[in-house]
């Protein structure tokens, strides 16, 4: 039997996964893709066409992780959001908090990412409190306080919590047929939403969602089959290499902050390893910068006013905490999280889109000038 070299193939992971990232952070800067643009637009400009980005994403995705899982090329059950424990208040809060908290700090996740590569220092203090506070929602105070409230009300499935899974007993068809199935039906469905409308036809549109949507898919295919090792040479149990879950992942940008954080400050500590998500990070803020330098667009901003630093910090603390919470971002949960069919990814969805909204209605009214004065 073939020895595997653990490390030249985590090696391979990384370099995989960076490449993917810096791809992605170049297409975002350079398409302006942003799911709380893509929720501010449609909020006060009327304006749709980046909510059908987002949506041409996650029929992309959907569909390309349906045609892997079908072709064996990776196991759709051995991913980070099929559990069979449905967590369904922690995503509901968690996906609100988060919604809410990225409009306060001008973007979710990945567009923090995308703006420090454009020069912002505002983003800088939002990417440190939001690793700060992942952190402790996942192993300090904060999580403790998860764990004992939100986290104790859940519901425990006999099978993985994804729609082909739950479904594939009562209908009586064979779980692989139906994740293909459900996956080319939700995902064009998703899909002919985005392309509904002629308006959207751009160059830039179309390129954005499928271009999000492949690189999704692409990082799946990296951890999940590059990645994969079904009998470690070590430990002589199946691994999925330089991953912080050890499952299968795809990009998210909430607790990868705080494991890149950590990497930083415990350098020396040979014990802290590069992986996936941390990769990814910085990944997207190079590619992000990339196009911003060749574009002439690259700018230093910072705070306005004492407000405008609150907003942001507080929008970080509540990214933070809600996005360990719900298990991932607009990107981990809206994104690769949905891709699997995951129902508590279907969940958060609709949460980020609400928590968005409460948060531009809050902004809205503190603008709206005062009768009074």
């Amino acid at each position: 039997m073939e020895v595997v070299d653990i490390h030249s193939l985590g090696r391979s992971v990384l370099w995989a996964t960076f490449l993917i990232a810096l791809f992605l952070g170049a297409v975002m800067q350079k398409t302006g893709f942003c799911s709380m643009g893509a929720i501010s637009d449609a909020f006060i400009m009327s304006s749709w066409d980046r909510l059908r980005q987002w949506f041409l994403a996650i029929g992309v995705a959907i569909i390309g992780f349906a045609l892997m899982s079908y072709f064996g090329l990776i196991d759709p059950l051995k991913s980070f959001y099929t559990g069979n424990k449905f967590l369904w208040l922690s995503t509901i809060v968690g996906s609100i908090l988060f919604g809410f908290g990225m409009v306060l700090a001008s973007g979710c996740g990945s567009k923090t990412l995308i703006r420090i590569g454009g020069g912002n220092l505002k983003s800088i203090v939002v990417f440190m409190v939001l690793g700060l506070t992942a952190y402790m929602t996942m192993r300090g105070f904060l999580g403790v306080v998860r764990t004992n409230t939100l986290d104790a009300i859940f519901i425990t499935f006999n099978s993985p919590q994804d729609l082909p899974s739950l479904l594939s007993g009562p209908l009586g068809v064979a779980r692989t047929n139906l994740h293909l199935a459900l996956g080319l039906i939700l995902g064009f469905a998703f899909i002919t939403y985005a392309l509904s409308n002629r308006s959207f036809w751009t160059v830039n549109n179309i390129f954005a969602g499928v271009a999000v949507g492949l690189a999704i898919c692409a990082v799946w295919w990296v951890s999940g089959n590059l990645g994969h090792v079904a009998e470690d040479p070590n430990t002589l149990e199946e691994v999925f290499l330089v991953t912080n879950s050890g499952r299968m992942e795809s990009f998210s940008f909430v607790a990868p902050y705080a494991y890149s954080l950590d990497w930083l400050m415990m350098y020396s500590d040979t014990s802290k390893i590069l992986t996936v998500g941390i990769v990814a990070v910085a990944g997207m803020i190079l590619g992000s910068a990339c196009i911003s330098v060749f574009t002439k667009s690259f700018r230093w901003e910072s705070f306005r006013n004492t407000e405008d630093t609150a907003n942001h910090l507080v929008g970080a603390v509540l990214m933070g905490f809600g996005g360990v919470t719900a298990l991932g971002c607009t990107v981990g949960q809206g994104l690769s999280g949905i891709s699997t069919l995951a129902i508590s990814s279907l969940l958060a969805l609709p949460g980020f889109i609400f928590g968005a909204y409460l948060a531009l209605h809050y902004l809205k009214i503190r603008l709206a000038p005062n009768p009074c004065s």
